[in-house]
């Protein structure tokens, strides 16, 4: 098996290549490591192999692994956030990549205030319709929770998130990519005052395609660590 670094050095060169594809300079793509599932051993093992960006989908593994990790690395939420789970949410994460409605929003600015700070957001967008996806489903819904969401003095939003669909193949996955893309332009068209930066899209099955549509953030978690062993599974 390779190691987490040539997994690495694999993912940043299909990177750089669908880079070259669109344009972009691949050094404007960060690469976080989904560290879902994954021992505190095997993230310990990324962040020496040179990750900074990690993504949990769970804040309580999240709090298991990173209350006392390297001050130099960053933890991005990037599951569907619950409400009782907000408040841990906002003392570990430094972004919450998976806003998908304003009742989220408004609770982790409460929690953001009373720990006097400001927590960076993501917007979630369902992209592709899917109903086991988790996101804002229609532009006209999107745009009313930001409308609200800018408002909130102790969250800020700094980019949108979504997750390619299952079905369609790269057609339908391209689709999705150029859908967050276009968003994200009408977004900081409407909103100048809001410091939109990131576009998280891509994962391990479809992040070239990402890349070539303007992720800045590609969320890779099997093509580095390998297969998931799940618990009670062998």
């Amino acid at each position: 098996m390779k190691s987490i670094k040539e997994n690495l050095a694999d993912v940043r060169s299909r990177v750089e290549k669908a880079a070259k594809v669109s344009g972009r300079n691949p050094d404007d793509v960060k690469i976080m490591a989904v560290s879902k599932t994954r021992s505190l051993e095997e993230v310990e093992t990324a962040y020496e192999a040179g990750f900074r960006l990690f993504g949990e989908n769970r804040v309580q593994e999240a709090v298991q692994k990173f209350s006392n990790f390297h001050t130099d690395a960053a933890l991005h939420i990037i599951g569907h956030l619950q409400s009782n789970k907000a408040k841990a949410a906002a003392e570990i994460a430094d972004c919450i990549e998976s806003v998908d409605r304003i009742k989220i929003a408004r609770v982790l600015d409460k929690y953001a205030e009373a720990l006097h700070r400001k927590i960076n957001v993501f917007i979630e967008f369902n992209t592709s319709g899917e109903e086991s996806k988790s996101g804002f489903t229609t532009e006209d819904d999107f745009f009313r929770g930001m409308d609200e969401i800018v408002l909130l003095n102790n969250i800020q939003v700094t980019g949108l998130m979504t997750v390619g669909p299952l079905a369609g193949g790269e057609t339908a996955v391209r689709k999705a990519f150029i859908m967050l893309r276009e968003l994200f332009n009408k977004t900081k068209t409407q909103y100048p005052e809001v410091p939109l930066q990131e576009l998280s899209m891509g994962m391990s099955s479809d992040f070239p395609i990402a890349v070539e549509e303007g992720a800045t953030i590609v969320r890779i978690g099997t093509l580095l660590f390998g297969p998931r062993i799940y618990p009670g599974i062998r």
